[in-house]
C-alpha cells in the first residue's frame, strides 16, 4: 500500500509518499498561511505524485475518545473539531489538510493518526492530576501526552538497531517542541507533556513547567489578560524567553563564546532535561536504553553530552568521539556502559504509514 503522509503544522505542510517498503517515492514541503494550504495549491503539488492508495494525517490531539488511528469520516471530523481548543495551533491546521486533500483527491481513504494515541494507556497514577474530582469528571482533565508518533517510531527503531527489546527505555524527542517518554514493552508508561503540549521540558518558545500559582499571580496582580499569558507562555518563553533566540544552534554558539544569557539558558534547558530523564527512569524502575531524536536531539551533540552529564548514577555515559561524529541512526554511548545510548532519526512518516496500513488492513500493533 502506497501511503501519502500529510504532516500539517502551523506554518508548513510536509508531504511524503511512501511505498510498501517505506521508501520515499516523492516529497514536497508547502508553506501554510494561517495554518492553511489551499486545496488548489495542494492539488498542484500532488500533480506529479503517483496516485496513493491511502493518506495518513498527523493530528496532534485525539482527546479521550481516539486512542488508535481511525479512518476519517464525517463523525470523526466533527469530533476532532470539538478538540481544537486543546491544541489551537495544530488541530485546525490538520483538519484543514484533511479537507483540502479530500478536494484534491476525492475518494482517497484518509486516516487520522494521533500524537496522543501512544500515551492513551498511561497508568492512572501517571495520567491523573491531583485536582478536584469534579474538574476531572466534568471537563475530562487528565495528562494526555504528545509527540506519540515520534516516540512510537523511536521505540520501534531502537529495538531494530539493538536487535533486541530495548528494555526500560526513555525517548527524548527534542525539537522546537520537546518531551520525554518512558517506554516499556513498546508502551508509554509516563511522559512529560500533559493536558496540553505546554507542560514539561523547556522548549524553543514554550515554557514547560511553571508554578500554576505564578499564572494566577500574573492574572491577579500583573493585570494581564488570559490571552496575553497564553501567548507569552506558548510563543515568548522557553529558550526564546531565556536567551532571545529559539534556535538551539545559535544558543550553543553564543554560550561557547561566553555569552552569559545564552549560558544560563542552556543550563536551565539541560537542568530540566536531566531532572526529567531521571524522573522517567524512576517511573520505569531503572534505565536500559536512552534515545535522542528530533531536530535538537539529532543535531546537537552539545545537548546530548550535557544531558548525559549528571546521569552517570543511572549508568548513562556518552563517548565524546562517537557523539560528535554521529549522523543518522547511531550509537553514542561509551563502550561497556550499562545504558545503551542511541541517536534515532525522527521518521514520523514511517510510523504514520504503518498506522494507516494497520487501520485500513488489520495486522499487528503498529506501535511495535
Amino acid at each position: 500500500m502506497r501511503v501519502l503522509v500529510v504532516n500539517t503544522g502551523s506554518a508548513s505542510v510536509k508531504l511524503r509518499l511512501l511505498d510498501e517498503r517505506d521508501a520515499v517515492l516523492k516529497r514536497r514541503d508547502l508553506t501554510a498561511r494561517a495554518g492553511r494550504v489551499p486545496a488548489g495549491e495542494l492539488a498542484d503539488a500532488l500533480g506529479d505524485f503517483p496516485r496513493p492508495d491511502a493518506a495518513g494525517h498527523r493530528v496532534v490531539h485525539g482527546g479521550a475518545e481516539f486512542r488508535t488511528p481511525v479512518p476519517v469520516d464525517g463523525r470523526v471530523l466533527e469530533r476532532l473539531r470539538a478538540l481544537a481548543g486543546l491544541a489551537p495551533l495544530h488541530q485546525p491546521a490538520a483538519l484543514a489538510g484533511i479537507t483540502a486533500l479530500e478536494e484534491a483527491l476525492p475518494g482517497l481513504p484518509q486516516v487520522a493518526c494521533f500524537d496522543t494515541a501512544f500515551h492513551a494507556d498511561l497508568p492512572s497514577k501517571a495520567a491523573t492530576y491531583a485536582i478536584p474530582r469534579r474538574w476531572r469528571e466534568e471537563f475530562g482533565l487528565r495528562r494526555y501526552g504528545f509527540h506519540g508518533i515520534s516516540h512510537a517510531y523511536a521505540a520501534r527503531r531502537a529495538a531494530h538497531l539493538l536487535g533486541a527489546d530495548p528494555g526500560r527505555l526513555v525517548v527524548a524527542h527534542l525539537g522546537a517542541g520537546a518531551s520525554l517518554a518512558a517506554v516499556l514493552g513498546g508502551r508509554s508508561v509516563d511522559t512529560t507533556m500533559g493536558f496540553t503540549p505546554l507542560e514539561g521540558l523547556v522548549m524553543a518558545t514554550r515554557s514547560g513547567d511553571v508554578d500554576p500559582g505564578l499564572v494566577l499571580w500574573l492574572l491577579r496582580n500583573g493585570h494581564l489578560e488570559p490571552g496575553e499569558v497564553d501567548t507569552d507562555l506558548e510563543h515568548n518563553s522557553g529558550l526564546a524567553g531565556l536567551t532571545g533566540s529559539a534556535d538551539m544552534r545559535e544558543v550553543t554558539a553564543r554560550a561557547d563564546r561566553g555569552d552569559e544569557e545564552a549560558r544560563l539558558g542552556l543550563a536551565v534547558y539541560l537542568h530540566r532535561l536531566r531532572a526529567k530523564t531521571a524522573a522517567m527512569a524512576a517511573a520505569l524502575g531503572g534505565l536500559d536504553t536512552l534515545v535522542f531524536t528530533g531536530g535538537v536531539g539529532e543535531g546537537a551533540p552539545r545537548v546530548r553530552a550535557g544531558a548525559a552529564e549528571g546521569l552517570g548514577f543511572l549508568g548513562v555515559s556518552v563517548d565524546p568521539e562517537r557523539n560528535a561524529a554521529a549522523t543518522g541512526d547511531a550509537e553514542i554511548g561509551a563502550r561497556g556502559a550499562p545504558v545503551r545510548t542511541l541517536v534515532v532519526t525522527a521518521r514520523e512518516d514511517v510510523q504514520i504509514a504503518a498506522d494507516v496500513r494497520h487501520a485500513l488492513g488489520g495486522g499487528g500493533d503498529a506501535r511495535r
